[in-house]
């Protein structure tokens, strides 16, 4: 078991306040947007195993078997198989899907036959995995997920009362449903985004009137004339009324499957994902948007945003997601309560988010690591760890 230290990334997205009063420690001004903790490339933790600094993932290169155990490297090879992260996020994040395995794996080898560089700004697939992804509220958390029912959708385009949407409303009300949001997100997304600055222009305006007077689609309508804020004249903007707008309380989470588009709008929260980096982005951002790739990965079909509350099992909250890569866990010890085993046959990742909790290794020399909020540690397969304390502890492993 190792103190794990992390790297924040400054997107400008992040907010200023959120990560450094998790941490207890004075903002600096700028944006904060993710803490990442585990092994990926692009921000690998380090860790201190006696002969100073080294990165988890160099860690794991060096023996494998012994830090993720042998089932998990023959389910997922020689590598950490998720990420987690404290995301931040004080302005939306792009509108975005993610692709699944079969889609990832044709995409990256496509693009690696073309020859097109790994950084390049019109890339799509940087690797050839899916990302599902689980975002768990730490304070009330805003966002956008999977497609409202085409009626309802109508309904909030149709209240803009904007002469140029009433197009939109028209195919969204004759349906069939899937075929409906096809046509509308492929017509708004497919538009020269010049052509239709004015029209999202207009929307916003009268969205944030309608949000101010109050009624049923308040939020939904706050949301798109916040977007519009921060997007003016994207087309994105209008395609925020087509998703479902959902607040999520403290403890309550999100699944993101393959092809639900979806966007975090603001709110602090945990997240944890499959090892990739594949996103498609639709709209509410300055990158890249490829409408035809774009098209091929999202999944039509209306759903409930479908909040998620973990399920009590033996005092360990599961929030139960169908992805064998990661699983997501919370403890809340009660004060004085019996210390808790935290038996693994994987690699896990233990962060603490409020109070102060204590793990305490028995395998070989016992060990003790005190966590306050936002302090994290790693544990290798197998070693046989005890819960302590108050606080409230996060545990992200494998499902092998």
């Amino acid at each position: 078991m190792d103190r794990l230290v992390n790297t924040v990334r400054p997107y400008a997205w992040g907010s200023t306040t959120a990560i450094p009063d998790l941490l207890g420690v004075p903002p600096t001004g700028e944006p904060q947007a993710e803490m990442w903790l585990g092994a990926h490339p692009g921000a690998p933790s380090h860790l201190d195993r006696g002969h100073g600094p080294v990165s988890l993932a160099e860690v794991i290169a060096a023996d494998p078997e012994a830090e993720l155990g042998a089932d998990t490297v023959r389910a997922f090879g020689p590598r950490l198989p998720f990420l987690f992260k404290v995301l931040a996020a004080g302005a939306p994040l792009s509108l975005q899907v993610h692709p699944d395995r079969a889609r990832a794996e044709a995409g990256f080898a496509d693009e690696e036959a073309r020859g097109i560089p790994l950084d390049a700004p019109h890339r799509n697939y940087k690797d050839a995995n899916h990302k599902p992804e689980l975002i768990c509220a730490l304070t009330p958390f805003e966002g956008l997920c999977g497609f409202r029912h085409p009626a309802e959708a109508a309904e909030l385009l149709a209240g803009l009362d904007v002469a140029d949407l009433k197009p939109y409303a028209d195919i969204l009300r004759a349906g069939p449903e899937e075929a409906a949001l096809r046509e509308v997100l492929t017509a708004v997304l497919g538009t020269e985004p010049r052509a239709l600055a004015e029209t999202v222009d207009r929307a916003a305006a009268a969205a944030a009137r309608l949000a101010f007077e109050g009624g049923p689609h308040a939020d939904a309508y706050a949301a798109c004339a916040e977007t519009a804020r921060h997007y003016p004249g994207d087309p994105g903007v209008l395609a925020t009324l087509l998703l479902n707008h959902v607040r999520l309380q403290p403890g309550e989470a999100l699944f993101l499957g393959a092809g639900v588009p979806h966007a975090y709008l603001g709110g602090l929260g945990v997240e944890l994902m499959a090892n990739s980096d594949n996103v498609l982005r639709c709209g509410l951002t300055p990158k890249h948007v490829d409408v035809p790739e774009l098209l091929r990965v999202v999944r039509f079909t209306p759903r409930d945003a479908g909040v998620l509350r973990p399920e009590d099992t033996d005092g360990e909250e599961v929030y139960d997601t169908p992805i064998e890569e990661f699983r997501l866990s919370r403890f809340v010890p009660a004060p004085g309560g019996a210390p808790r085993p935290l038996p693994a046959r994987t690699p896990q990742i233990l962060l603490c988010t409020a109070g102060t909790v204590r793990l305490t290794s028995d395998t070989g020399t016992t060990r003790d690591l005190t966590l306050t909020p936002g302090a994290a540690a790693f544990a290798p397969a197998g070693e046989h760890l005890t819960l302590t304390g108050d606080g409230t502890l996060f545990r992200a492993t494998v499902v092998v």
